[in-house]
């Protein structure tokens, strides 16, 4: 799953050298974590968020032949200085 969300998040960003997923599973659910740069999080998100809710559709629609549940949450990119 990890994959998948990596690899829909490279093709939508300016940057994908820098989209990083990360997976925390636990008995029932696992969580996946996204980042990606300062710049690129609005193509993320899309208008209304409507991008990041379809990720999430899919996410869950391929949850559910595993039988898992798996929840997307898109960090925010922390500023470099």
């Amino acid at each position: 799953m990890k994959d998948l969300v990596e690899m829909i998040c490279k093709v939508l960003v300016d940057f994908p050298e820098e989209v990083k997923v990360a997976q925390i599973d636990g008995e029932q659910i696992s969580i996946l974590e996204l980042k990606v740069t300062q710049s690129d999080i609005g193509k993320v998100i899309g208008k209304q968020g409507r991008t990041a809710e379809s990720i999430r559709t899919i996410v869950n629609a391929a949850g559910m032949k595993q039988k898992r549940r798996y929840i997307l949450e898109i960090l925010d990119p922390v500023e470099e200085t």
